[in-house]
């Protein structure tokens, strides 16, 4: 590969910055999750232009194998700025990316042929699952095929454990695989029929159970009349079979109650209205041929038959309003509609592109060091999703800022009115892209299994049909060119960066609050708040980017001094009023997902957020409604019911034993490839904390920190407490340091690029204290040193005061705190005890 010219963290924070106009949100979020990057954390992108060019010229090579192709210029023009089409995750991470070997699908779903219930069936899902996680994919499956407990079995244990134990076990292997600091992500669903489904329903209500996975129940239409009218249902298994081994009747309402009530108090379990979601697919038009669908993706917008895998692009609707925020705003539908097909053509381009990956996956699969036996099953796995994307060619065209859209045409979200709006724009997009799909079918041929007549009957094709006759002749003549080409995704980071809405949601807040921590001190900080313990915070105001727009368009001044009355006031000035995620009508935004279903293929991801005081009728409600309004799945989300109110089974364990230090330790000349490491956790001002500390001999040798499992943190499995911290060193002579640890399976497992979690200026520090722990000098002297470190970055005297708290487990047994006074009587005579402070007079103790 020919040498690239690199950038340094803060020459791309600072000219991401320009490039968002000073959204250090948005440029923090680019820079850290998908400028160019290898493995050292050597940066090859220094704005989002230069990522938008290396996607535009992968595309551009894709379209010239084609008929009339699109040019990296115009491809470009739709991705810059993040304007129009939005490649989500994987594809904006992966396309023209050498530096990893991965796949630009967003989502799989897996499922054996024959729903085996053996071991060695759910042993292999457990496989494929990591395999598809270390390649950055977010996986799901259906347990429904599983055994309920008690069933008979031909093996020592005579009888099945039916769901819950391999619950966990999905559970923990998604825990365990790190996809750039981070976890995979895993859907879980079983069908409403299964005999153990109630025991699935409660899996999640024991804290610390499940942890790793999202859990979605499929309930068919006959449950919820069974529900909503008070009559029995049964559950039988096999849940498809015409003869079950097993049947069971139950009170479908008590069940439903118990449904409703887990997921007012906890979020979860998601519901699934399945039978509209097969009624409805068109890929299940074609289950014969391996396209029944089985479960969803982890954010349940995509259900995907097994082995088949979905890429996602987003197109940001506010960039189609014309005159925003003012009376002459009008939506643009014919640039509207050129660009849905040109999105479409770019999705198609993408699969081509995916098929490439795969077959460097292969590649590397087939010349790895690992015998035949170890090998088979992942390029097995990869073999056949190859075969599905090639088959269906299945896309995930979807939107993005809903909410701004209907804001800057002066339309309230929530409301009949916007609501009609939504749903004419979904019909159109539907209708361009499927439009978009027979002309590709024209040029490219169709997907391989097409079929007019398998697809007479399904009412989503009806629909078209209905809509745009000359479309549904076309397609009956030429095909098309995709099995199924729409969604809407949850779009969470890709919003950040068009700074807009997320998906089909409504603004969260438009305008509010924030404090963060200050030194009261400094002459030029003004401290508006101080808590319990005597921590100063300066207030300041947090703007969403389109309502900075609205008071821009409408003459009204930014300040950073409103009272909060006066936000209140411009709000309620703001199309914005009434319409923020806890206060839309809650109703209606059920039936505007009903709505706008209609014209989507595959599933739209929505969550109804709602205060912590609703009833749980209210939650019953609302699933109800859903139902009714055709939606195919929904979330809800009572404000704080994560936190708090599950039954907790832990119990306290003590503290780790640690080793005596020797204070005078000899420097160490040479860093040796591999050191002993020791995880140690931590609460750092309400936030999870993690260090690594390699260790010779016992004592620590060097220290890396930072936030533990967050959006932008380091996630390792709370289960881990050992491992190795490995140096590695290029041909270039850049060096990155990893953690390995052994997983619970007894595999390997590597968390790459310890020091690439830092910011130059945290890393920088880090270097300093690792130096002087390796000259060895005594550790409640490193403590003085770290403390004494006066440093301007609010954040990194936060990570400062981690380094403290990780340091202190190392500090002997009964070294005296010198200088510090017990806070209860006032004596200096406070000691380190394993890592906390003793008063050797009262008895006071604290932990850090």
């Amino acid at each position: 590969m020919d040498e690239k010219k690199t950038y340094s963290f803060d020459e791309a924070q600072d000219a991401t910055l320009k490039y968002f106009n000073g959204d250090e949100l948005a440029a923090r979020v680019w820079v850290t999750k998908y400028a160019l990057k290898d493995s050292f954390g050597n940066i090859y992108e220094k704005t989002p232009a230069d990522m938008h060019h290396r996607i535009a010229k992968e595309l551009a090579r894709i379209e010239s194998h084609y008929p009339n192709p699109m040019s990296h210029e115009e491809l470009f023009g739709l991705l810059d700025q993040f304007r129009y089409l939005v490649p989500q995750g994987s594809p904006m991470t992966g396309i023209g990316n050498e530096y990893q070997v991965a796949s630009l699908s967003n989502c799989f779903v897996i499922g054996l042929d024959g729903e085996s219930d053996s071991y060695g069936g759910i042993l292999r899902i457990d496989e494929e699952q990591v395999q598809l996680m270390k390649r950055r994919g977010g996986v799901g499956h259906d347990l429904s095929h599983l055994r309920p407990k008690g069933t008979p079995v031909k093996n020592s244990a005579l009888t099945s454990t039916g769901l819950v134990p391999f619950m966990e076990r999905y559970s923990n292997s998604t825990r365990e695989v790190a996809q750039d600091g981070r976890r995979g992500a895993l859907m879980m669903s079983v069908s409403i029929k299964h005999p153990d489904s109630e025991a699935f329903i409660d899996a999640k209500m024991t804290e610390g159970k499940v942890t790793g996975a999202n859990v979605s129940v499929r309930i068919d239409d006959d449950f919820m009349r069974a529900a909503t009218e008070g009559t029995a249902y049964t559950q039988q298994f096999p849940v498809t079979s015409e003869h079950p081994d097993v049947t069971k009747d139950i009170d479908a309402s008590a069940l439903w109650h118990k449904i409703v009530h887990n997921a007012w108090q906890s979020a979860e379990p998601g519901v699934l209205f399945w039978d509209t979601i097969t009624r409805e697919s068109v890929p299940d038009c074609y289950a014969d041929l391996g396209f029944r669908t089985i479960s969803t993706n982890p954010c349940g917008e995509i259900p995907l038959c097994p082995y088949d895998s979905c890429r996602l692009l987003a197109i940001n609707l506010y960039s189609y309003v014309k005159n925003p925020f003012t009376p002459k705003a009008e939506f643009d539908f014919d640039l509207f509609r050129s660009h849905v097909a040109k999105a479409q053509r770019v999705m198609d381009d993408i699969i081509d592109l995916e098929t490439e990956k795969i077959d460097k996956i292969l590649a590397k699969i087939n010349s790895d060091p690992e015998n035949e036996e170890v090998k088979g099953t992942e390029r097995h796995l990869w073999e056949k999703i190859r075969s599905k994307t090639l088959k269906g060619r299945r896309t995930g065209v979807g939107t993005t800022a809903e909410g701004d859209m209907l804001a800057a045409l002066g339309l309230r979200y929530g409301t009949t009115e916007a609501t009609d709006f939504s749903e004419k724009v979904h019909r159109t997009l539907a209708l361009a892209a499927y439009r978009s799909s027979v002309e590709l079918a024209k040029e490219r041929g169709a997907f391989e299994v097409y079929d007019t007549s398998r697809e007479a009957c399904n009412p989503y094709i009806q629909r078209l049909a209905e809509a745009d006759p000359e479309l549904y002749n076309e397609m009956k003549k030429y095909g098309r060119r995709n099995i199924a080409c729409l969604t809407i995704a949850p779009t969470g980071t890709t919003s950040l960066m068009t700074r807009t809405t997320s998906g089909i949601e409504p603004v969260f807040l438009p305008v509010y609050k924030r404090r963060r921590k200050v030194n009261p001190n400094d002459p030029e900080v003004h401290v508006d708040y101080i808590d319990d313990v005597g921590d100063a915070f300066e207030e300041y105001i947090v703007y969403h980017p389109k309502f900075i727009e609205w008071m821009e368009t409408n003459g009204i001044e930014r300040r950073d001094n409103y009272t909060q009355e006066e936000l209140d006031a411009l709000v309620e000035k703001s199309p914005y009023f009434r319409a923020t995620a806890n206060d839309v009508d809650w109703l209606e935004k059920v039936r505007m997902q009903g709505r706008v279903q209609k014209w989507v293929d595959h599933s739209i991801s929505v969550t109804i957020n709602l205060p912590a005081d609703v009833t749980e009728e209210l939650v019953g409600k609302l699933y109800v409604e859903a139902w009714r309004a055709g939606c195919k799945g929904c979330t809800v989300y009572r404000d704080g019911s994560r936190s708090g109110v599950l039954v907790s089974i832990s119990k306290k364990t003590a503290a780790p034993e640690v080793s005596p230090m020797v204070t005078n330790a000899p420097h160490v000349a040479k860093r040796p490839v591999e050191l002993d490491a020791d995880v140690i956790r931590f609460q750092n001002n309400k936030e999870k904390w993690i260090a690594f500390v390699g260790l010779v001999d016992g004592r620590p040798y060097e220290i890396f920190t930072g936030l533990a499992d967050d959006e932008d943190g380091i996630f390792c499995p709370k289960s881990v407490t050992k491992g190795k911290i490995i140096k590695a060193v290029d041909d270039h002579g850049n060096k990155r340091y990893d953690f390995r640890f052994i997983n619970k399976r007894g595999y390997k497992t590597t968390i790459e690029g310890l020091s690439d979690k830092f910011n130059p200026e945290y890393w920088n520090y880090a270097k300093l204290i690792s130096g002087v722990l390796r000259y060895g000098m005594p550790i409640d002297q490193v403590l003085k040193l770290v403390g004494g470190l006066e440093l301007d970055s609010q954040s990194i005297n936060t990570w400062k005061m981690g380094v403290e708290r990780a340091l202190k487990k190392y500090l002997p047994n009964g070294t005296k705190a010198s200088g510090q006074k017990c806070p209860n009587c006032g004596n200096e005579t406070l000691i380190y005890q394993e890592g906390c402070l003793i008063c050797t007079s009262c008895g006071t103790s604290k932990c850090g």
